[in-house]
């Protein structure tokens, strides 16, 4: 049985996130004041770190905040206070200074009436020289697609020292739509779309309450970038594919209540882009891909629709539209700012330059066999559709719009400053489902790698092509991409990366299962780089 809440009682109170008691675990919050969702950090630097809960009292509540080198908090390193207000569903952010550069440290919050909330760990970044470092990649967590057990298996090591989510933290749609037939025990709220402030609260508060979810926040800082998912399915500047206007008002209101949440339960700050000194080991550079700036995705289907010659029309297609240099995800401003960054890093002595971002970098053409891969008997509208693809891939273009294989002109720009700023470049990326280990060049010459994460419960292609082998898809489109190094279509986990001065290994995680909350039988496959080599290393 599910409980209607009045969604304006909602509001008058700032309640979001006491979900109805289809969600586990939600039931003995409904009604509940205090702490309730644990606590957070994120965007840490060397002298200072920001520290988040989240406290329902009756109104304005001033709360204190403690940080300590250990968790018996008698000698208290830094804090101050900060308010949680129902003007912003009780979610409180504070940045702490002051801090050791290279420090773990323990923190907590405390309520006017000396309740604490739980203990949370974390680190200010290093500075100098540094041996090495870790972080765990994620993207990809929906709901009612499985547990996340990927966020348990990072939570539980103790080798990491920072967590990067670069989005689709959770997923916008109804109840009961991607996935049809939601698992049993990851029902979330609310069960309609994600369209209103109420909305995409109130599916933060659900999310959160997700013990894996919340034990990484506590465990580590988080840099966390959004995707399209906080907002709607394939979002760009001026709206999204998931989204109607003359059904769920403009845009604009939309994206900015969207902002508005995402803003305050995230432990992150307000700047839009920005980036993170590690010593003098790498810079991490966290951009804004997806609905500031970038210029709407294509969509190759329309230029064959209606066309009798196909190969014509795909051809004036790739040379005209997609190849135009205005075409572009970040925007001049943002594009001057990286590429100045990456600049100043390699200048600087820096050993790498890591991008954090979005969607996926390297180049991904069909294989010209793929519509040969779907069985005669399969769903008719899939085999069109790859047929759709091969024939694109025929003409040389890629298969996926909106990642950088749909901007190549912008792609073309950043890596060329990379290489002219003589970059080590690492890029992580999500947003595809799928395991990528890329090769990224350059006019022939090799200008970086990507690790791209698979997702921690959103299906890859083994949810469209059931019937196919993943180890022969794997083998299909490495054979079609010479850049593609290492693909895996066919499971869920994360990635982990070990940066040294001399070599950075990554590590794709792959869990047994999504089906039950259980890490047993969690396998990884790894790829390292080398510095200065700007390739994968040899096996």
């Amino acid at each position: 049985m599910t409980l209607q809440l009045d969604r304006r009682l909602l509001l008058q109170a700032g309640a979001f996130g006491l979900a109805a008691l289809s969600t586990p675990g939600v039931a003995q919050i409904l009604t509940a004041h205090g702490f309730t969702h644990g606590v957070a950090s994120g965007e840490p630097a060397a002298n200072s770190v920001l520290l988040w809960t989240r406290y329902v009292g009756s109104g304005d509540t001033k709360l204190r905040c403690e940080l300590s080198a250990d968790d018996t908090f008698r000698k208290v390193a830094g804090g101050g206070e900060v308010v949680a207000s129902p003007a912003h569903d009780n979610c409180a952010k504070l940045v702490v200074s002051g801090l050791a550069p290279g420090q773990w440290y323990f923190y907590r919050f405390i309520a006017p009436d000396g309740t604490k909330s739980e203990v949370g760990r974390t680190r200010t970044l290093p500075v100098g020289e540094v041996e090495r470092f870790g972080i765990g990649l994620f993207s990809c967590s929906n709901m009612p697609f499985g547990w996340f057990n990927a966020y348990a298996h990072a939570a539980a090591r103790d080798d990491l020292d920072l967590i990067v989510h670069v989005g689709d933290y959770f997923y916008e749609y109804e109840y009961g739509h991607y996935p049809d037939h939601p698992m049993a025990g990851r029902a979330i709220e609310p069960h309609n779309e994600t369209v209103t402030l109420a909305d995409y609260r109130l599916r933060f508060a659900s999310y959160r309450l997700d013990p894996d979810l919340r034990r990484i926040h506590q465990r580590f800082p988080m840099i966390a970038q959004w995707d399209d998912h906080e907002f709607a399915n394939d979002t760009w500047k001026g709206g999204a594919e998931n989204h109607q206007s003359d059904k769920e008002g403009p845009w604009a209101i939309r994206r900015a209540a969207a902002e508005k949440a995402y803003r305050e339960w995230m432990p992150v700050s307000d700047a839009l882009y920005d980036s993170f000194q590690i010593g003098s080991l790498a810079t991490l550079f966290r951009p804004e891909t997806r609905v500031s700036e970038r210029t709407q995705q294509l969509d190759f289907g329309s230029a064959m629709a209606g066309q009798n010659d196909i190969a014509k029309a795909l051809a004036e297609f790739r040379d005209g539209p997609w190849m135009s240099a205005d075409r572009t995800l970040m925007g001049a401003r943002q594009e001057a700012w990286l590429y100045k960054g990456l600049a100043d890093s390699a200048r600087s002595g820096t050993r790498w330059q890591v991008l954090a971002q979005q969607v996926v970098m390297g180049a991904l053409k069909a294989p010209p066999q793929m519509a040969d891969l779907v069985p005669a008997g399969a769903d008719p509208k899939v085999r069109q559709a790859l047929m759709a693809i091969a024939a694109a891939s025929k003409a040389g273009l890629p298969f996926n719009m909106d990642s950088w294989d749909g901007y190549p002109a912008a792609r073309e720009r950043l890596l060329r400053a990379a290489r002219e700023a003589d970059c080590n470049l690492v890029v992580l990326s999500g947003d595809s489902h799928n395991a990528w280990g890329n090769e990224l060049s350059l006019d022939g010459r090799a200008a970086g790698v990507e690790y791209a994460g698979h997702s921690v419960t959103s299906p890859g292609y083994e949810a469209y092509l059931p019937s196919v082998s993943p180890a022969d898809l794997a083998a299909a489109l490495r054979g079609a991409n010479p850049g593609l190094a290492f693909a895996d279509t066919s499971r869920r986990g994360y990635v982990s990366l070990d940066l040294t001065p001399e070599r950075v290994n990554g590590q794709w995680h792959f869990m047994n299962t999504i089906a039950g909350r259980s890490t047993a039988g969690t396998t990884s496959t790894g790829l390292s780089v080398n510095w200065n080599e700007r390739r994968f290393a040899k096996a």
